[in-house]
């Protein structure tokens, strides 16, 4: 093969590839949650309509079965309806999971092979700000 167009060749491949703009992964910073945006360093921000979120990363809604027995508990001003008791609690019961973003959390993201959308796969620190009944 002639020198001149393998190298030619090397050089188009090459240009190819590097426009390619493989999938790759990067680290971001939640700076607002409603709408979500993350930074990715100090000129680039990232806005909601090109993030794409996974359960990991989002508030959402799933079915859990149960099937157990509440303790013991009184109420009331004494009465016998009120006295301590306990009921069966059963059955499919639908629950929130709230995983939603906060300011300040780093996340891990995929950006898509050749575009502009990026998965949000996971944070990698803890919850921020939890507030639940044992946070």
């Amino acid at each position: 093969m002639n020198t001149k167009l393998y190298q030619t060749l090397q050089a188009v491949i090459s240009q190819t590839v590097n426009g390619m703009r493989m999938g790759d992964y990067i680290l971001g910073t939640v700076e607002s949650s409603n709408p979500v945006t993350i930074r990715v360093n100090q000129k680039d921000l990232i806005t909601s309509e090109f993030l794409i979120f996974t359960d990991a990363v989002r508030d959402y809604d799933v079915d859990i079965e149960v099937n157990h027995r509440t303790e013991n508990r009184a109420g009331g001003g004494g009465d016998a309806e009120f006295a301590s008791h306990n009921h069966d609690y059963k059955g499919r019961k639908k629950i929130r999971v709230y995983n939603g973003l906060k300011p300040g959390e780093v996340v891990i993201m995929i950006r898509q092979q050749g575009g502009q959308q990026y998965c949000v796969l996971s944070r990698i620190t803890n919850h921020a700000g939890l507030s639940g009944q044992w946070g």
